[in-house]
């Protein structure tokens, strides 16, 4: 990868990040969501290699808030153990039931119609 490469990919990064950062406690978004925020609508994969590379981000990044279209608990493979997504967001009030949250709608957070853009 060129250092350009790099350095767009961090710029990214940087944008996903910030916007995930903006998700309330107890309250949820989806790949697709933080991708439309930062002008990205198809780029919810993006998204989600970002989550996955989050690890070292200060401030840190609430990585398990991101769940996919459907309220799935997609990304719980990278967390160590996998179960950790699962008890982060329960641990803020968030219910999750078969890998899925329960109402997905109502804690749903659309970062664009909650942020200014």
């Amino acid at each position: 990868m060129s250092k350009e490469q790099k350095s767009k990919e961090s710029s990214i990064y940087d944008a996903i990040f910030d916007v995930v950062r903006c998700v309330p406690k107890g309250r949820v978004t989806s790949y697709g969501a933080v991708a439309a925020a930062i002008g990205a609508a198809s780029g919810a994969r993006v998204v989600g290699y970002a989550m996955n590379n989050c690890a070292g981000a200060k401030p840190k990044v609430p990585a398990h808030r991101v769940v996919n279209r459907n309220g799935l608990l997609t990304g719980k493979h990278h967390f160590s153990p996998p179960e950790k997504m699962q008890q982060l967001l329960e641990k803020e009030g968030v219910k999750v039931k078969e890998d899925k949250v329960v109402d997905f709608d109502k804690l749903f957070w659309d970062p664009i119609t909650e942020l200014s853009f």
